[in-house]
C-alpha cells in the first residue's frame, strides 16, 4: 500500500477520495464530523508530504521555489484546523502539476516519435544468410536487408534491391523517395514498397537520426532569454511573496489571509508558461524537418527582419547548365559546342562540365586524347587540341570571357569583339555566365551557362515577404550582372556579386551594424564565416550534412526552400503563444491577490482558479503542435511557382538564342 502512494498517480487517486469521503461524512450530521476532519488532514497529509519533499531538495540548492509555498500554506492551514483548505490546495496542487508533467510529455512527443523511429533490432545478412540482430551491434560496412514496412537501422549505401522510402522522421518530407543502387538511405525511415541490401557507413550514435534526437533533446532544454528571465523573475518573487504575506499577517492579525496570500502568490502559470511554449514549438518544427538549436535561437528567429541568401544552391538548383548557344559568322552552333568541348576535356575548368554534357546530348562529344590547356583564373582557358577529322593539324581555341577573346582576336577584329561583348551582355542580363569561343583567331560564338532557379524560390519568398520580413538580400561570388539578374527575377531587393567569404562576412556584419536582425541562409560549410555572423544561421538540405545539424541555429532537413518561411512562421507564433501566456499568468496572479487582500477570495477558490490558469497556459501552447492551416492564397502561389520558371527549358537546359535563318547580328540585336 505504501509504496503504491509513492506514484504521483495512486497517491492522488487516494487523496481524492479521502476527500470525498470527508465532504460524505460532513452532510451525515455531527456525529461524522470528526472522522471526516481526520479523513480531510490526512488527505492533506498524504498530497503535502511530496511537496514538502521537493521544497526541502530546492532549499538544499538554495532555490525557493512554489513547492515551499504550498507547503507552509498547507502546514498552517492543518495547525489552525482549516483541514478543507489545506486538502483542497494541496490536492489541486498536486493534481495540477500532473496535468503539468502530462502536457510536458505530449509537447516532447514529436522527440519520442524521433527515438521509437529507430528500430531496435536489424537483419544482417552474412555469408548468404540472415540473421535477426540487436542494433546496437551493428559495425561499420556490415549489410543489413531492409523489406517493406521495416525502418532502416543504419546510415548507409543501397546495394541492391529497390524500393521507396518514407523519410517523413527525418526531413519531414511527405512524399516516398525511391531508392536504388547507390542511393543513400538514413537510419529511422521506413521502407514503404520493396526490399533493399544497404552497406552500413554509420551505425548507432553516429547516425543521423541520432544526432537530430540529441540536437532536439538539448535543444528543448535550453534556455532563451524570455525564460532565463522568467527564472530570474522567481528567484525574488517567491521571497517576496513570503514576506509579503507575513507582513499582512502581522498588520491584520489574520494567519488565514497570511496563508491565502502564499497560495494564491504562487506563480505556477508565470513559470510554466514559457518553457511549455518553447518545448512546444521545437516539438513542431523537429516533426516538421526544421531542427531549431534551442529556445534563444527560437526567440531570435521570431525578430529575425532581414533574410541574406547564398546563391548557389540555395536560390538556384546549384547544378549550372548550358542555356544558349549563339553562333557568329560561318560557325553554326554544333560547331561552336564542338570545339569548346574539345578544349575543356580534362581541363578541369568550373565551366567545362556544363559545356561537355551538352555536347554529349547532341552528339558532338569530343573524342580521344585531350590536349594541352592553359587555365588563365578569373577568365577562362587557351587549349592546343587536334581535330579528329584531322589527326595531323593542331589548333589554338579560346574559351573564356570577352576580354581574353578580344585579346585573341587583336585590334584587326574590333567588329567581332564588339559583337561578342554585345551578346555576352545581353545573355549576362538574363541570369546567366557568358562563354566566348574563339578558334584560331576567329570567333566562333557565345556560349551561355545559367545556374537555374529554384521552383520552389518564388513562393518561399512571397511567403517570407507575408511572413513579416522586410528586407531580402542575395550575397553571391557569381558576377554581378549575374547576381542582379537573378535578383531582379525574384523580387530580391538588395543583390551583391563577386563576394568572396570574407566579403560576405562583412556584408552581414553591415546589415546588422544597420540595426537589422539578419537570417542567414547557406549550406552551412562553405558560408560558415557568414552563417556564424548572422543573428541566426540556417541550413539548407541539413539530411545531406550532420556537420551543418550539430553547427547551425535552424537546420532545414529537406532541401525544400519553403520550409524557411515556415520555420520563421513557427518562430512567431511561439513568440506570440509565449506572451499570451504571460500576460495571463501575471493578470491572473495580479487578480486574485486583489481579491485576497480586498475580500471574497478563500486560499481553495484561489488555489482552484491558479491551477485552472495553469491548464489555460498549457492548452494555449499545445496550440503550437497542430500544424497551420495553409492558406488559399499559399496554395495558388506555390502551384504558380511551380508552373512559372525563370528560365523556360529547351534542347540545351534553357532558351535558345538562335533563330534559324537569323544572322548572327540579328540573333544579337
Amino acid at each position: 500500500m505504501m509504496s503504491a502512494l509513492r506514484r504521483p498517480g495512486p497517491r492522488l487517486a487516494a487523496a481524492g477520495i479521502l476527500i470525498a469521503a470527508a465532504l460524505v461524512m460532513g452532510r451525515l450530521g455531527t456525529n461524522w464530523a470528526l472522522p471526516g476532519d481526520i479523513a480531510m488532514a490526512a488527505a492533506a497529509v498524504i498530497s503535502t508530504i511530496p511537496i514538502a519533499a521537493a521544497a526541502l531538495r530546492a532549499l538544499r540548492s538554495r532555490t525557493i521555489g512554489i513547492d515551499l509555498l504550498v507547503t507552509i500554506a498547507s502546514i498552517g492551514a492543518l495547525a489552525i484546523g482549516n483541514y478543507w483548505e489545506a486538502a483542497a490546495v494541496t490536492f489541486l496542487f498536486a493534481f495540477g502539476h500532473v496535468l503539468e508533467q502530462g502536457a510536458m510529455t505530449r509537447t516532447r512527443s514529436a522527440l519520442t516519435d524521433l527515438v521509437r523511429s529507430a528500430p531496435q533490432d536489424a537483419v544482417l545478412v552474412r555469408d548468404g544468410r540472415t540473421e535477426t540482430v540487436p542494433t546496437r551491434t551493428l559495425r561499420p560496412d556490415d549489410v543489413v536487408l531492409v523489406a517493406a514496412g521495416s525502418s532502416v537501422p543504419v546510415d548507409g549505401t543501397v546495394i541492391s534491391g529497390s524500393g521507396a522510402a518514407d523519410e517523413s522522421a527525418v526531413t519531414g518530407e511527405s512524399m516516398p523517395a525511391e531508392k536504388t543502387p547507390g542511393d543513400q538511405v538514413r537510419s529511422g525511415t521506413t521502407l514503404t514498397s520493396g526490399m533493399v541490401q544497404v552497406r552500413a557507413e554509420k551505425v548507432g550514435s553516429q547516425t543521423l537520426l541520432a544526432r537530430i534526437v540529441a540536437r532536439v533533446e538539448e535543444a528543448q532544454d535550453a534556455r532563451g532569454r524570455v525564460q532565463t528571465m522568467m527564472d530570474r523573475f522567481g528567484r525574488w518573487y517567491t521571497p517576496a511573496i513570503i514576506v509579503l504575506a507575513i507582513v499582512v499577517g502581522l498588520i491584520s492579525g489574520s494567519l488565514t489571509l497570511a496563508l491565502t496570500l502564499l497560495v494564491i502568490g504562487c506563480p505556477g502559470a508565470l513559470v510554466i508558461s514559457v518553457p511549455v511554449a518553447v518545448v512546444a514549438g521545437i516539438g513542431r518544427g523537429a516533426r516538421d524537418g526544421i531542427l531549431i538549436r534551442g529556445g534563444e535561437h527560437l526567440e531570435t528567429a521570431a525578430k529575425a527582419d532581414t533574410v541574406v541568401f547564398d546563391k548557389t544552391g540555395t536560390l538556384t538548383t546549384g547544378h549550372p547548365e548550358l542555356t544558349d548557344v549563339v553562333a557568329y559568322g560561318a560557325a553554326d552552333e554544333e560547331e561552336v559546342l564542338r570545339w569548346a568541348a574539345l578544349a575543356e576535356i580534362g581541363s578541369g575548368h568550373p565551366l567545362a562540365g556544363p559545356i561537355l554534357d551538352a555536347a554529349r546530348s547532341h552528339g558532338v562529344a569530343p573524342e580521344g586524347v585531350p590536349g594541352e590547356a592553359d587555365a588563365i583564373p578569373g577568365r577562362g582557358l587557351i587549349a592546343d587540341v587536334l581535330d579528329a577529322e584531322h589527326p595531323q593539324t593542331r589548333h589554338r581555341v579560346v574559351v573564356g570571357t570577352v576580354e581574353l577573346a578580344g585579346q585573341e582576336l587583336g585590334y584587326d577584329k574590333e567588329s567581332d569583339t564588339a559583337w561578342a561583348a554585345r551578346t555576352s551582355a545581353r545573355l549576362a542580363g538574363g541570369g546567366a555566365t557568358p562563354v566566348t569561343v574563339v578558334r584560331d583567331g576567329v570567333l566562333l560564338g557565345v556560349l551561355a551557362i545559367a545556374d537555374t532557379i529554384r521552383a520552389d524560390a518564388p513562393a518561399a519568398l512571397a511567403r517570407l515577404r507575408r511572413t513579416g520580413v522586410t528586407r531580402l538580400v542575395m550575397l553571391s561570388g557569381d558576377r554581378q550582372e549575374v547576381a542582379s539578374a537573378v535578383a531582379d527575377q525574384l523580387g530580391i531587393d538588395d543583390a551583391r556579386g563577386g563576394l568572396l567569404p570574407e566579403d560576405k562576412l562583412a556584408a552581414v556584419q553591415e546589415l546588422r551594424a544597420g540595426g537589422a536582425v539578419v537570417a542567414m541562409v547557406g549550406d552551412g560549410i562553405n558560408d560558415a564565416p557568414a552563417l556564424a555572423a548572422a543573428d541566426v544561421g540556417v541550413a539548407m538540405g541539413a539530411a545531406g550534412s550532420a556537420l551543418a545539424v550539430e553547427t547551425s541555429d535552424i537546420a532545414l532537413m529537406a532541401d525544400d526552400l519553403t520550409r524557411l518561411p515556415e520555420s520563421l512562421r513557427l518562430a512567431r507564433r511561439t513568440r506570440a503563444v509565449i506572451r499570451q501566456n504571460i500576460v495571463i499568468a501575471v493578470a491572473t496572479v495580479t487578480l486574485l491577490l486583489a481579491g485576497v487582500l480586498l475580500g471574497g477570495v478563500t486560499m481553495a477558490l484561489g488555489m482552484l482558479v491558479h491551477e485552472a490558469s495553469v491548464l489555460v497556459v498549457i492548452v494555449n501552447a499545445l496550440r503550437l503542435l497542430g500544424r497551420r492551416a495553409r492558406t488559399r492564397e499559399e496554395s495558388r502561389q506555390d502551384q504558380a511557382g511551380k508552373q512559372d520558371q525563370p528560365w523556360q527549358t529547351s534542347e540545351h537546359g534553357g532558351s535558345r538564342s538562335g533563330r534559324p535563318g537569323a544572322s548572327p547580328q540579328q540573333q544579337a540585336a
